[in-house]
């Protein structure tokens, strides 16, 4: 429950004078049914800790603390601070906003323990916020990512080998977690409309396979996605040890790096060392 009523969103975007920024990425939802359901593909998150980069005017904030979240959002954009101020004095103690560049802010310093990451992520560093969360140590610092997308970036996130989407994102994503497309969005629920369709992503953290490092992957991916239509024996080339890795594991070097298992890189990864 609130402490003072809060006009429709819709409102509250004409009297703070907003418009969605192209530079920043922004992209507004308003249909409070469509913010209730993303709120609630992470789970119960009544008393918990959650992360939002790029509230805007507060449309997800508001769906998070009625689920009874403790939100921390991080805005860039300083026009939206004063409607969401006025959001946490409607509910009093679960709303800290930080004005600031998300890209630039240390996430786990912001809490104590472990919290959901749930955010309509700005189109311009959605993908590199991404990548940086996956980069975390492991265990991460965050129990879950429910994350909105370009659909073409989600599909990417959640292909399989084979497919024309799979590539080093799909190996990033799914060699330490499991991702899943939790809902599609369509580009009419977004004010102003994008040109493409989205999605909302849900990933969840696996255990991390053992022996098995990051950099090693990372360096691994870039050269054999690199030339993605050359056979391994031509790609791996660009990293040093990678095609005796390869070989080691018992890895056709005539295959094409779309083949190429998760489980497969890794175990070309862990043969590096």
């Amino acid at each position: 429950m609130t402490a003072v009523p809060l006009p429709p969103l819709r409102e509250v975007i004409r009297a703070h004078g907003l418009t969605a920024s192209k530079a920043l990425g922004q992209n507004f939802l308003f249909d409070g049914q469509l913010l209730d359901r993303i709120a609630r593909v992470p789970g119960n998150l009544a008393g918990a800790e959650v992360l939002e980069v790029g509230p805007g005017p507060g449309g997800l904030t508001r769906a998070l603390l009625a689920a009874g979240a403790r939100v921390t959002a991080i805005e860039r954009d300083r026009r939206c601070i004063p409607a969401l101020a006025e959001l946490a004095e409607a509910y009093p103690g679960q709303l800290k906003v930080i004005e600031g560049d998300a890209l630039a802010i240390d996430h786990p310093t912001l809490f104590e323990g472990a919290p959901h990451v749930v955010a309509n992520l700005p189109y311009n560093v959605g993908t590199e916020l991404f990548v940086g969360w996956l980069s975390a140590e492991w265990q991460p610092w965050w129990q879950s990512l429910t994350l909105m997308f370009q659909r073409e970036v989600a599909d990417r996130i959640v292909a399989a080998p084979g497919s024309d989407a799979y590539g080093r994102l799909a190996v990033l994503a799914q060699w330490r977690s499991t991702p899943r497309i939790a809902m599609p969005v369509h580009r009419s629920a977004f004010t102003p409309p994008p040109k493409v369709m989205s999605a909302v992503v849900h990933v969840v953290h696996a255990e991390q396979p053992e022996g098995v490092r990051l950099s090693t992957l990372e360096r691994l991916t870039a050269a054999a996605f690199g030339q993605r239509r050359k056979m391994l024996r031509t790609s791996l080339k660009a990293m040093p040890g990678a095609i005796e890795a390869a070989e080691a594991v018992g890895i056709d070097l005539t295959r094409r790096a779309e083949t190429v298992s998760v489980a497969e890189f890794c175990a070309i990864a862990r043969a590096i060392g």
